[in-house]
Parts: structure tokens; sequence; C-alpha cells
């Protein structure tokens, strides 16, 4: 069964897009079947990916709230060898009107469960804030990876969404997990990221990545050329970065396996 991951955080301007966009090219790379679903309304991820969101012939707007087939949605072209269900400005309609259906939660979720087998890799990009696409990402999702940075102020939002978490687990989704917390524009000559790197550390143990995601300057032109950085520029830390993140993931998913 293939695992679906949410890449969250209530505060904006961490890198979740560029990993959610990264992270799954990079285990598309590895020969594993992925899908990128881009909840954001402003479509970045689906941009990253090579696909125009204003040329799009169908977001997550149509799955989510016309319960249009999965077939029908998805974009199977990107730069990124991945599947994508797109997202553009038409997704905010859809945070409205889910609202008004049954089960506003569990749209996300039961939209995937004929199509869950086919991919090794759900990615989730959600958007920076507590919405009814959070939401549905949450209750879809087997776990959460947290994207921050190594600042005071990301400190504090880490502690908010894990409370967003701990909720969440309690009405919608009794099985969410933390998948990892992930490092990101990480600068070792800083001092204050070194601290909270390690506070990190000491609260959270082996949920904390050991791959670390660098500032690089390539992660940031990538999404300009409509690519993960690893197709923009494979030699740049940041690609190498994004991969040494995806050989851990699978590490980790396949211990899961030997001990479930």
């Amino acid at each position: 069964m293939g695992k679906i991951i949410a890449v969250a955080n209530q505060k904006g301007g961490v890198g979740k897009t560029t990993t959610a966009v990264n992270l799954a090219a990079s285990l598309a790379a590895t020969k594993r079947q992925v899908l990128l679903i881009d909840l954001d309304p402003q479509g970045n991820a689906t941009m990253g990916s090579g696909i125009d969101k204003y040329d799009v012939h169908a977001t997550c707007y149509e799955l989510l709230i016309e319960e249009t087939p999965f077939e029908q949605v998805v974009c199977k072209e990107t730069t990124g060898i991945y599947h994508l269900i797109a997202a553009n400005t038409d997704v905010t309609a859809a945070e409205i009107k889910l609202m008004e259906v049954y089960a506003r939660e569990q749209r996300l979720k039961n939209a995937l469960a004929p199509v869950r087998n086919n991919y090794d890799f759900i990615i989730i990009d959600c958007p920076p804030s507590l919405n009814m696409l959070t939401v549905n990402a949450m209750t879809a999702a087997d776990s959460v990876l947290v994207p921050m940075q190594c600042e005071y102020y990301a400190l504090e939002g880490l502690t908010a969404l894990m409370d967003t978490i701990s909720q969440l687990q309690s009405v919608v989704n009794g099985d969410l997990e933390i998948e990892g917390i992930l490092r990101t524009m990480y600068d070792p000559r800083n001092r204050l990221a070194n601290d909270v790197s390690e506070q990190l550390k000491r609260h959270f143990g082996d949920k904390v990545y050991r791959t670390v995601i660098p500032r690089n300057v390539r992660l940031a032109e990538a999404p300009s050329f409509g690519a993960p950085a690893m197709y923009y520029d494979k030699s740049s830390t940041g690609a190498k970065a994004y991969l040494a993140l995806a050989g851990e993931m699978i590490r980790k998913k396949q211990q899961q396996k030997q001990a479930s």
C-alpha cells in the first residue's frame, strides 16, 4: 500500500513546497511510483513541476468538489517524472465549497482510496494555514513531514503545529503520525541554527531527519525554470540533499515494513 505523506507547516516560507517538489522528484528518480498533490491555491508546486497552472485541464477542485474521476484529473507528464494533481486559484473556491458538503474532511481520502495502491509514495503539499484543505490532507495522510528553519519563530510555530496534529489525531485520523522533522535553509555557520537544531534533536530524537537541506541558490532558481533541482542542476548541494532525504525515507519505510 502506498504511503501518504502530508508536507505541512502553518508557518510560511520554510521550504514546504520546495520540499514537496524535490522530494517527489528524488523518490521518482529511485524508480518509485510517486504522486504529488498540490493543495495550495498559489499553485507553486504545479509550476515547479513544469505544468502551467493557468492552462491545466483540471485541478484538485474537480477532484474534491465535483468528484471527477482521478484519471481525468491527474497530470502524468511532469518534469519531475512523477504524477501530479495540480492547483490554481480555483482551489480557493474548493475551500469554501467544502464547508457545504457532507463528510467534507474525508473528500481527499475517499478520492485517493481507489488509486492508493498504484503508488509507492503520495506527497501532499499543504497550504501554509490550517483550513479545510489542510484538514483533508491530514485525514488522508499516514504521516506528516514538517519542514522548518532552525530559528526561534519557527520553533514556536512547530509547537503550534504539534498541537494541531494532536487535535486532528483525536478527531479525524487516529493513525496520523509525525513522519519526520526536516531542517531546511540550514547554515551551519549560524550559531542560532545550531542551537535550535540541538534542541530539536533532544526533544524529537529520531524523528529529526539526519539529512539537512542547506541554503542553496539552485533550489531557489529551479522553480522559475519549471523543474525540480535535480533536473535543473543535479550537481548542486540542494539536489544532492533531497536525494539523500529520499534515501533516508525509503530505508525507514523498509524498516517499518520488516518490523510489521
